[in-house]
């Protein structure tokens, strides 16, 4: 993948100085009314790219703000859910051990199989 990236990185710079080395003809800029510049095309183009790439720099860094916030209240929601489902663990096991003394205990295994056939009818 790093070789990809390089391979994109360079053909981009060789376009810009590419066109740099054609392109170094003066050309106004209008910023606001009333203010004008005057730059080789070449180095607008190079001004506005990096502008560009700041931009697109921080679109990325603000997405990975909003996920890793997402993803913050997704573990919490979890995390949450886990208590629960423990705390119903603990309890259900709780209620079992209450149980417990409540059946009959068995005595030998054929009353026992009689037992259990009494339970299932």
């Amino acid at each position: 993948m790093r070789q990809i990236n390089f391979v994109v990185i360079f053909v981009i710079c060789l376009a810009l100085v590419l066109f740099g080395i054609e392109n170094t003809d003066p050309a106004p800029i209008h910023i606001v009314r009333g203010v004008d510049l005057q730059a080789p095309l070449c180095v607008e183009l190079i001004v506005s790219m990096g502008i560009g790439a700041v931009l697109a720099w921080v679109f990325s860094v603000w997405i990975q703000l909003q996920n890793h916030f997402v993803q913050t209240q997704e573990v919490q929601q979890r995390d949450t859910r886990i208590q629960e489902l423990e705390q119903n663990i603990e309890r259900y096991r709780v209620e079992l051990e209450e149980q417990k003394p409540l059946l009959p205990a068995s005595k030998n295994g054929s009353e026992e199989a009689e037992s259990s056939e009494a339970y299932a009818s």
